[in-house]
């Protein structure tokens, strides 16, 4: 008899790529069906909280608050040097050139938002923010049209928004490198804790197994990436793809398991996160 499972990613091309190889039956699911949900990040996190699905994409900083509840899988994570999230302005705005500036940012529940509290407590303690969550497609246009000073942007946001007038202001990526050492721990995936070890290992697996395929037949698929990237220009794509699947994805290591540590560590001691003394892993 099939297992049946509700399976949740964004429709971001990074997360599509992965899984393309179990949403198009590329693979064999070995007995495993998926009831399949593409949300972006934040509803993603919202809908955890909710214990809405049994295997799903979260950011690394809602991970942090669900421990209690939900396990890592060491595949399908989103890690790596130079892919963090940037904050933005109109030109010739500095960030604590104003009393009280207002930042847009995609989410509290976000990577984005955590690293984006680690940076100002680290350079701009004592700065007073008015904080603005938001849809993170949202936000640059917040910022043109002057309704929030200051945006944390991600995703596709990193090669377009110099096109719309828009300047970097402060990497929170290269931030966290040279604080830490450590590649950046944006996303993962995770299982609930009610799924046995064993068919979490079995889902991990199969996960690695949908990478390896995507890797190994990249232009198979590439309408499904398409249908949920319509926005964006192929090359855009390809970039996108190319920034947030790595090594760390198909294997998550020792080294991304001292990132993941550290950045809850981080987290807690400001706060963000409650200490859960649970198995980090699945399996």
């Amino acid at each position: 008899m099939k297992q049946t499972f509700d399976l949740a990613y964004s429709s971001c091309p990074n997360d599509t790529f992965i899984f393309k190889g179990i949403a198009k039956n590329f693979i064999d699911t070995r007995g495993m069906d998926f009831n399949i949900f593409l949300e972006d990040v934040e509803t993603l996190n919202q809908n955890a909280a909710r214990d809405r699905y049994h295997i799903t994409k979260l950011s690394f900083a809602a991970l942090g608050t669900l421990l209690d509840r939900y396990a890592l899988l060491r595949t399908g994570a989103a890690l790596g040097q130079g892919c963090g999230p940037l904050i933005i302005s109109m030109p010739e705005r500095q960030i604590d050139d104003k009393k009280k500036p207002v930042v847009a940012v995609p989410g509290l529940g976000t990577t984005a938002y955590h690293l984006f509290r680690f940076y100002m407590a680290d350079l701009f303690s004592g700065l007073d923010v008015d904080i603005i969550p938001m849809p993170f497609e949202k936000i640059m246009p917040a910022v043109q049209d002057g309704s929030a000073d200051f945006g944390v942007i991600i995703h596709e946001g990193r090669f377009i928004y110099q096109g719309q007038g828009l300047e970097m202001r402060a990497d929170l990526g290269q931030w966290w490198e040279e604080k830490t050492g450590l590649p950046i721990p944006l996303g993962c995936i995770a299982v609930h804790r009610d799924i046995e070890p064993e068919t979490a290992c079995a889902v991990q697996t199969l996960i690695r197994e949908s990478i390896d395929h995507a890797f190994a037949h990249p232009g198979m698929g590439g309408e499904y990436i398409r249908e949920y990237a319509q926005e964006m220009a192929d090359d855009v794509i390809h970039q996108h793809i190319g920034l947030y699947v790595n090594e760390f994805s198909r294997d998550i290591g020792n080294q991304g398991t001292l990132a993941v540590s550290t950045f809850f560590d981080h987290a807690a001691r400001a706060g963000l996160i409650p200490r859960v003394d649970k198995p980090l892993f699945a399996c």
